[in-house]
């Protein structure tokens, strides 16, 4: 593919030539329909014979496959969204310098004192001169590189970007005092003695940060300077002559850097950019050197022209790449190859012109298939950040702007003739939403936006492409008629096999919201009510592994099953189970690095060398331990009775009980409790129970339980409020200012009818379900007494153990204190997103036993610890095999 960069004194012909007329400067012109469908670069005809050439006017909206630039209202200056991502990457590259400066005295001093031994050998005088000079040099160069971009050609713009980088430097020399102030008076001693070194002559120390650095490096980032070799050579000779002269410490060098980097880039996007995007003058000025014949370009979204031409030749659908949009792309496909299997590579940090090429390919190849999409009119290269593509403009409307009566079986059928044209060449789409199928005056449809295609695409990827089609078609005509008309043109044996992929996953972002607020037109709520019965039959033949979320293959209800129920009704087939499509699930992550810090901040407590809670767990009282594993082991048995008194049905409560022992091996992988609510709904659903009632029934569990810890918990703290030496720490007065609180911002936010309306979108399920079973349950007031009792021991038998274990490291705090502590930390901490809130429910624990029950630190730590391995740690092998029988017995 040519890309045309302008045009040159070999082109031939001028501007008079047709489009893409063999010159240098255009590319060669496309064959219109009827020359044949397999030839190069060519046909717009499909199998129906109809033509993809359709008049100017195409209406589409964009496709969204690059992230925009965010326009500042009332300003010609845009956010990039790169500079957000490169501002949190240098607070976190701050921070990890820190840490390291903290944590790793070692490494940073040894590497400290080899470079002071190195600068030792420079003669002094020689290292003075050098930072002298390379000092004055540095200074100077802002004021260099601003009078040569005022004096340049485009002065308005070049004021801009000065005066951005003036503020960059202020704000970073601002962040590099700031800091300097926060290691002398709040950082630890030890991170203080790696930052700096004794300044030589004086008494005193070198500055924590180097503070030449960051505004030079801010001031030369904000301004877009395109200087590179001068600029850097200055600054590492100055850093340099600072190490040797005794001045900067290397971590003291590498913070300057960082926070001149990070402010330049955090004031690009506070105050924006000016638009780097090329005007439409200079579009035209490039689209007439590519041998077309523009006269007006007009904006139509983001990045995005129509362009009008002269002498009846079509008009153009502009498309602009910049390098700012492409990294954010680039960045947004690197994370869904993490995350997905079948996630398109992300071919590194490509250029603009990589991109676009990329883009044509994929267009040339579809054409080459016989499938009808745009016909490229020039592509060329705007500068080296800049480049567009010119299709040839389609007159036509894309899927989500038709009517319903619109849509006919007719486009269906359609639509899926041009998708089997691109599989039979193993094209792959992967962005067939709404906005990438075009529909013309004749009702022919058009495949546009190959930006994120491939060739030779793998089989994933083709059937990831026909669930997505059908999704989209199912989400406007209904499943019925999507799967209908699939099965018509491709057959059944595709569309089956591309079942195991129909996951909200393997789906496109706006699909799979699309799918969430998807109500159904009353023509597909006749269909939806005759797939309803298909549905929950073949959710009931599913294998066991299928029902739960690991690996998010799960599917969601709704339209997703009534297609899955559409495609196997009258075919005596056996679902697939479903691929697993995800590799790494956000969830996992955030519990990863939650537990990656809370080891980081337990480990050193437990292994200090005073009050070490090691220590003083290996020197407990077995008695109290005995008693504290007591404790543990019988709030199985209570939760277990809390729960069977909540479910009307009855149930075989040795399996209720195994099922709260497997729920402490379930926790560990699942935070806040997430996974212990889907293991006793999916214990329930086993149990014969509809899923609406398991899940209404765990729902009223949980509401009753959270009432009556907060009724333990203001109990308690009355009665410790009566207790002798206990005026310094009070918790009633807390507990009650919290609870004052909270009911301020529940009524604040009912005031507020945006608030107001999610918070009815939250509690609808509660008037909906869980009322009505407990309606239920209150006509057995047994059974509910005994859910009552069961979730109150619970809360007693995990108080009693936290209590038997401080007896046993030798503390004899109140139980009132001790029970506070609990039902306060075990609340607060288990919201963090760490498995069984390592973490937070440690630290929340240690820290209330400090202040209610007036304990050290080593011994409130050493209780914490033993406590936690108790609840958190022995049960999970039990849990392991717990759950185990229970699945072999087909309970769960």
């Amino acid at each position: 593919m040519t890309i045309v960069t302008g045009r040159t004194s070999g082109d031939g012909g001028g501007g008079s030539a047709p489009t893409g007329a063999g010159g240098a400067g255009g590319i060669p012109e496309q064959r219109r329909a009827g020359q044949g469908g397999d030839g190069p670069a060519g046909s717009g005809q499909g199998e129906n014979g109809q033509t993809g050439n359709g008049p100017a006017g195409s209406g589409q909206a964009a496709s969204g496959r690059y992230r925009a630039a965010r326009v500042l209202p009332g300003t010609d200056r845009v956010r990039q969204p790169v500079a957000l991502i490169r501002l949190l990457t240098g607070l976190t590259a701050i921070a990890l310098t820190l840490l390291l400066a903290e944590y790793a005295r070692a490494t940073t001093g040894g590497f400290a004192d080899d470079v002071a031994g190195v600068a030792a050998l420079v003669p002094r005088p020689l290292a003075q001169l050098a930072g002298g000079l390379s000092t004055a040099a540095v200074l100077l160069l802002p004021v260099g590189l601003a009078v040569r971009r005022l004096l340049g050609p485009d002065r308005r713009r070049a004021l801009h970007q000065v005066s951005d980088g003036l503020l960059a430097a202020v704000l970073a020399y601002g962040a590099t005092l700031a800091l300097n102030l926060w290691c002398e008076t709040r950082a630890p001693a030890s991170m203080l003695d790696a930052l700096t070194q004794p300044t030589p002559g004086t008494l005193g120390h070198t500055e924590p940060v180097y503070g030449y650095l960051a505004p030079v490096l801010a001031f030369m980032t904000a301004s877009g300077s395109r200087e590179r070799r001068l600029p850097w050579a200055l600054l590492a000779l100055n850093g340099l002559a600072g190490l040797a002269g005794g001045y900067a410490t290397p971590t003291a060098l590498l913070l300057g850097l960082l926070l001149g980097w990070t402010g330049a880039h955090g004031t690009l996007y506070a105050v924006g950019t000016p638009d780097p995007r090329p005007r439409p003058g200079e579009i035209l000025r490039t689209l007439r050197d590519s041998g077309l014949r523009p006269v007006e370009a007009q904006p139509a979204g983001p990045d995005r022209y129509h362009v009008r031409q002269a002498d009846d030749r079509p008009d153009l659908d502009l498309q602009l790449l910049d390098r700012q949009a492409v990294t954010a792309a680039a960045l947004q496909r690197a994370w869904r190859r993490l995350r997905l299997r079948t996630a398109p590579h992300p071919r590194a940090l490509r250029s603009p012109r990589t991109g676009l090429e990329h883009e044509a390919l994929v267009t040339y190849a579809a054409l080459a298939a016989g499938v009808r999409t745009r016909h490229i009119a020039a592509t060329a290269g705007l500068g080296p950040d800049t480049a567009l593509i010119a299709y040839e403009r389609l007159d036509g409307r894309t899927l989500d702007r038709l009517a319903d009566e619109e849509i006919t079986d007719e486009l269906l059928a359609d639509a899926w003739r041009q998708l089997a044209l691109l599989q039979r060449r193993e094209i792959a789409h992967r962005a067939l939403v709404p906005t990438s199928l075009l529909i013309d005056g004749t009702g022919a449809v058009h495949l546009v936006d190959f930006a994120d295609g491939d060739i030779a695409a793998s089989e994933l990827v083709l059937r990831c492409d026909l669930v997505q089609l059908l999704t989209t078609l199912a989400l406007r005509a209904g499943a019925a008629r999507a799967v209908a008309t699939a099965i018509a043109v491709l057959g059944p044996d595709p569309v089956v096999a591309a079942l195991p992929l129909l996951q909200p996953i393997a789906l496109a972002r706006t699909t799979r919201h699309a799918l969430k607020h998807h109500k159904p037109v009353p023509e597909q709520a006749e269909q939806a009510d005759q797939s309803e019965q298909a549905a929950e039959s073949q959710q009931a033949q599913r294998p066991e592994h299928e029902s739960g979320t690991a690996g998010g293959t799960a599917t969601v209800g709704g339209l997703v099953e009534e297609i899955r129920a559409e495609v196997l009704r009258g075919r005596a087939v056996t679902p697939e189970r479903p691929v697993k499509l995800e590799r790494l699930r956000p969830r996992t992550l955030l519990a990863v690095v939650g537990g990656v810090v809370a080891g980081w901040l337990l480990i050193p407590q437990l292994f200090a060398a005073e009050d070490n809670p090691i220590s003083a767990v290996a020197n407990a009282e077995p008695w109290w331990l005995v008693l504290a594993l007591a404790a543990a082991a019988a709030s199985h048995v209570a939760a277990g009775m809390g729960f069977v008194g909540f479910v009307p049905e009855r149930l075989d409560f040795r399996n209720v009980v195994l099922a709260q022992v497997a729920g402490s091996f379930v926790k560990l992988v699942s935070p806040g409790g997430v996974g212990g609510i889907a293991l006793n709904t999916r214990l329930l659903q086993k149990a014969g129970i509809p899923t609406a009632q398991a899940l209404s029934s765990v729902g009223v569990g949980n509401l009753i339980g959270l009432a009556l810890h907060m009724l333990q918990l203001g109990a308690f703290a009355y009665l410790l409020d009566f207790e002798p030496g206990n005026a310094e720490s009070d918790p009633l007065p807390i507990v009650v200012t919290g609870l004052a609180v909270a009911a301020a911002l529940l009524a604040v936010a009912w005031a507020v009818p945006a608030a107001r309306r999610w918070l009815a979108a939250r509690l609808r399920p509660l008037t909906a379900e869980v009322l009505p079973r407990m309606l239920d349950l209150l006509r057995n007031p047994r059974r509910l007494a005994v859910g009552v009792a069961g979730q109150l021991l619970v809360s007693l038998c995990l108080i009693a153990c936290l209590y038997c274990c401080v007896r046993a490291i030798g503390r004899e705090p109140s139980f009132a204190s001790v029970a506070v502590v609990f039902l306060v930390g075990n609340s607060v901490g288990s919201m963090a997103p760490t498995p069984g809130g390592a973490g937070a429910v440690d630290t929340m624990l240690t820290g209330l036993l400090e202040q209610t029950a007036s304990m050290e630190e080593g011994g409130a730590l050493a209780a914490v610890a033993l406590f936690r391995l108790l609840t958190l740690i022995l049960p999970v092998l039990p849990g392991w095999a717990a759950m185990t029988w229970l699945q072999r017995r087909k309970a769960l």
